[in-house]
């Protein structure tokens, strides 16, 4: 277990907490000696992960439309997320399986590993508070965010835009990076857009590329179109 503390980062002051969140149902119904299965562990982890996610979405992306923002979050607490971060903790070395479970590839299934991902989530919250789940947590989704998601999840606001512009030789729009904040790791950008002088959106995002969309995006909402 300490080797899986010192990859969590975390020193857990009840360690049954760590066994319960790695303890799969098989080998629970396997032993009958009092252990739990982390099924117990799972639920309560599922909804501190989509809280944390939530809330820092909520925050760093303060244009983005309700619908966009659920599926942004549901991209990053999916099953194959939770696993790739499972995965790179090698959560399935440190799981209690059944024997048949273990035989059938249980290590490497996805489900389990991201269950197992979700539980041990809610061992470090109900032993270390919530303060500590979040930098666990986000310590995945920053990076899952930034590498993945800033430049393929959403519509091409800008391109959008430009062609509406296009349609007026005279006119011409610019991007202007207005606002800077935050630690490297965790930087929020604000952007203006600008049709000739006069500012027509505004957006921020923790990249210039993301907060430029959302500017861009916004613009297009006061045009009256649908995004």
């Amino acid at each position: 277990m300490q080797s899986l503390e010192s990859k969590l980062n975390y020193k857990f002051n009840n360690i049954k907490l760590l066994k319960n969140a790695l303890t799969h149902s098989s080998y629970a119904n396997e032993v009958r000696n009092g252990l739990t299965s982390n099924e117990r562990l799972e639920f309560l982890g599922d909804s501190i992960l989509s809280i944390i996610v939530s809330e820092y979405i909520y925050k760093h992306y303060p244009n983005m439309p309700e619908g966009e923002l659920t599926r942004l979050r549901s991209s990053l607490v999916c099953e194959k997320a939770l696993c790739g971060f499972s995965r790179e903790l090698n959560l399935g070395k440190y799981l209690l399986l059944g024997k048949g479970e273990d035989k059938g590839g249980g290590r490497e299934r996805d489900s389990i590993l991201a269950d197992a991902f979700e539980a041990v989530l809610a061992a470090i919250y109900l032993d270390g508070g919530m303060e500590v789940a979040r930098r666990h947590v986000m310590n995945f989704v920053l990076r899952e965010l930034k590498n993945t998601h800033e430049d393929d999840t959403f519509k091409d606001y800008k391109t959008l835009l430009q062609e509406i512009i296009q349609r007026n030789p005279e006119e011409s729009v610019t991007y202007i990076l207005t606002d800077e904040k935050g630690p490297d790791h965790d930087k929020t950008f604000t952007v203006e857009v600008h049709l000739n002088s006069n500012v027509i959106g505004k957006g921020s995002g923790s990249s210039k590329k993301r907060a430029e969309q959302m500017a861009a995006m916004q613009a297009l909402k006061l045009m009256g179109k649908e995004v």
